[in-house]
């Protein structure tokens, strides 16, 4: 058992390890401590895509929820230091975002990019080690679904897509998931789009792709979760497609770093 807990740069939801699933939602919130102000952006770019993805706290906390299991949530905004980047990433700390200018992060240097990470990226990425950590000490091998977001146009460009699942080496969870969502009739689903899953220090590479745990990350267009009841039916949709696939036995087994496929895992 996974008890809830609460740190500046993260929460947990508790939940039991027995499901053998373990939920993270790096870009849960918009908050910027007040000693940041709000880096220098009018407050409205705070409630855009660029601070945080909307809708993916309320769909995570349905599908720990539906579960049992526990869940990882950041407690920062990533255009303070993006938790789903790895630490020598050069767009760990955004300087332009989707055209907003980050006056906060635009002199930022070594110094202080150190300093964000022991304070907030650091702590989030411990968090999330200790509960995968948990389950392999109670011999509970966990599948890892990372939830996001993503904005329906891009540059000029609509993406028809309502939801996306990125994927690097392992289609165990990854292509399973996508067949299951292409079944249902209303949906339009990518693989590996908006974004390729493949991308080197990232949270999914860190705690599941090093591990050789099984894992996905499920991407859904944020004009479709944007209220509080599209995320949480939406939460609930997902959770019944992934119930079934959570229970399929190759997902317990840890499959070794050097089995993978190293030369796919490249920045996008």
């Amino acid at each position: 058992m996974i008890e809830s807990a609460e740190h500046e740069a993260f929460s947990i939801a508790g939940g039991s390890l027995e499901p053998g699933v373990i939920f993270l939602c790096d870009h849960a919130s918009n908050s910027i401590p007040p000693e940041f102000g709000s880096l220098g952006l009018p407050r409205a770019e705070l409630e855009r895509h660029i601070a945080y993805d909307i809708g993916t706290a309320t769909m995570t906390r349905v599908l720990a929820a539906a579960f049992g299991a526990p869940a990882v949530f950041s407690r920062f905004s990533r255009l303070l230091i993006d938790p789903n980047r790895g630490a020598d990433d050069p767009t760990l700390v955004m300087r332009i975002s989707d055209g907003a200018l980050i006056e906060g992060n635009a002199r930022i240097d070594e110094a202080g990019i150190a300093a964000r990470i022991e304070r907030f990226h650091a702590p989030y990425h411990r968090a999330i080690a200790s509960v995968v950590d948990r389950a392999l000490l109670a011999g509970v091998i966990p599948a890892i679904v990372s939830m996001h977001s993503f904005v329906p146009e891009m540059k000029g460009i609509a993406r028809p897509w309502h939801v996306g699942v990125l994927w690097d080496a392992d289609p165990r969870l990854s292509v399973p998931l996508i067949e299951r969502l292409r079944a249902e009739p209303d949906l339009v689903v990518g693989d590996n789009e908006p974004y390729d899953g493949a991308l080197q220090g990232d949270t999914i590479d860190q705690h599941a792709t090093r591990r050789g745990l099984a894992n996905t990350l499920i991407e859904v267009r944020n004009d479709l979760i944007a209220t509080e009841a599209a995320a949480e039916s939406w939460g609930r949709r997902l959770a019944s497609l992934l119930a079934p696939l959570l229970e399929a036995p190759d997902l317990r087994r840890i499959v070794h770093a050097g089995s993978r496929a190293s030369e796919r895992i490249r920045p996008r």
